[in-house]
């Protein structure tokens, strides 16, 4: 009998040890699996509410089930795109602030559009600017020279007649400080990412002189759109091609729920508000959904609005630009 239980629980050691073995093997190779590429940098921690597909990607584990250790970051444009030219980041969300930078010399391609409208123009209220043709010789604030809402604004200046590059002045401001500055009499109006111009309207009776998300020269295209490195194409397109299709995945969650989305925005201090219907209401409003033939006809839409505006090389080709910068990352094998 002493035998007996002797040998049971030498039995259940050695069990309990290949158990452990196996354990332990196969946590290293999830965790090989989980991670196939790597550790990766994205700058997205700007503060806009429309920089939900990077927050939800994270968030939901989009990142991680496509094999991708994905760390968010702050920083500026000037330092989004050292780090694209330098390999430190791999992709980024942008609008067509980047169309000037490829054209000298910075390898970025597109991979896809993510979303449409989030950019206002607005004044305070009780302010003569009443339309877009009375920016003239006005002061407008941006958060930084080249950035999105500046690009915006100068489409919608140069199609109001006005020269974006004489007519007006920028002046450059933290997003969080445009409305004092407003209040300060030193800007006449501004240029901001949601929420910071959704919110002047909502808060302080502001008034939109442009909202992308209506306006027919934005309506119904891409606001953003996901670049990614040519050197990272070239050295690792599986990579690029798994970070397309984490952010395609997020597209299609955030569209499903948006006041889910609303509230990681809010409760991961992702956005300066914490009004969740609020931030519902924008994000509806956005309609995302990771687009690839209509990503390249926005591309040759907004070459020729840029060519209007000093951004681009004059008389700019679209069909030529478009067929230079698009890259399908979802059919990279």
């Amino acid at each position: 009998m002493k035998n007996l239980i002797k040998f049971a629980a030498l039995l259940l050691a050695c069990t309990a040890t290949l158990s452990l073995a196996a354990c332990s093997k196969t946590t290293k190779n999830e965790a090989e699996i989980g991670y196939k590429y790597g550790k990766v940098k994205i700058q997205a921690l700007g503060g806009g509410a429309c920089g939900a597909p990077s927050y939800i990607a994270y968030e939901k584990g989009f990142f991680k089930q496509q094999g991708l250790d994905v760390t968010l970051v702050s920083g500026t444009l000037d330092e989004l795109k050292a780090g694209l030219a330098s390999g430190e980041f791999t992709v980024a969300n942008g609008d067509f602030q980047f169309f000037p930078s490829i054209q000298q010399g910075l390898d970025l391609k597109i991979i896809g559009g993510l979303h449409q409208g989030c950019i206002k123009v607005v004044v305070p209220p009780n302010s003569p600017i009443k339309s877009v043709a009375d920016l003239k010789g006005k002061r407008i604030g941006i958060d930084e020279p080249g950035g999105t809402p500046q690009a915006i604004t100068s489409v919608a200046l140069a199609n109001a007649g006005i020269d974006p590059t004489k007519g007006v002045t920028w002046v450059t401001y933290p997003l969080d400080q445009l409305t004092t500055a407003v209040t300060k009499g030193e800007v006449d109006a501004f240029a901001a990412w949601d929420p910071y111009g959704a919110q002047a309207i909502k808060d302080d009776n502001y008034s939109n002189l442009v909202d992308i998300a209506t306006d027919p020269l934005f309506k119904g295209k891409s606001c953003c759109f996901l670049y990614a490195s040519g050197t990272a194409i070239k050295n690792d397109p599986g990579k690029v091609e798994a970070l397309a299709r984490a952010y395609q995945e997020a597209d299609t969650w955030i569209a499903a729920n948006p006041k889910e989305t609303a509230e990681i925005e809010i409760n991961k201090k992702y956005v300066a508000t914490s009004d969740v219907n609020f931030l519902t209401s924008l994000l509806t409003s956005y309609k995302y959904n990771y687009t690839t033939t209509a990503a390249q006809n926005d591309i040759k839409y907004f070459v020729t609005q840029l060519n209007k505006t000093g951004f681009l090389n004059k008389n700019t080709d679209p069909d030529t630009f478009e067929k230079q910068v698009y890259w399908d990352a979802l059919s990279a094998k």
